[in-house]
């Protein structure tokens, strides 16, 4: 069954039960890579990046492969159903008081390459490279 919710609300209602909980998805302005202050993730044209925080009941102190897998497939999931290429993801992960555990980021290139010249090994690797616990926020 295809979710017609808006990309926010779809990736919302299914990472809840990884225990991920979205407080914020908006995209990103294709300029820059800057957060498009008045923009809303509803029907958005290939290749837009998303800016997306979300908490997690964790006891680990950092992101962990098993939370970026769950964001990385649920929204592969449903920009699939959509038709949609997702650009760049950058993603920040909270405890649920707010505190920033860590970023990770997707580039567009790895999303389009995917399946192409980057296997699902390669393409994980580098997703996981990219995780850092600064606590500057977006």
């Amino acid at each position: 069954m295809t979710d017609h919710r808006p990309i926010d609300v779809a990736l919302e209602n299914r990472l809840m039960s990884h225990g991920i909980y979205v407080t914020e998805c908006v995209p990103l302005s294709e300029d820059d890579g800057t957060i498009d202050e008045g923009g809303s993730a509803d029907d958005l044209p290939d290749g837009t990046g998303l800016a997306l925080e979300y908490e997690t009941v964790s006891e680990s102190s950092g992101v962990d492969s098993q939370e970026v897998g769950a964001v990385v497939r649920t929204l592969l999931d449903v920009a699939g159903e959509r038709d949609w290429a997702p650009g760049r993801l950058e993603a920040t992960s909270l405890t649920t008081d707010g505190t920033v555990r860590g970023r990770w980021h997707v580039e567009r290139a790895w999303f389009d390459g995917l399946g192409l010249e980057i296997d699902d090994v390669e393409f994980s690797q580098r997703v996981l490279e990219t995780i850092r616990t600064d606590a500057v926020h977006m």
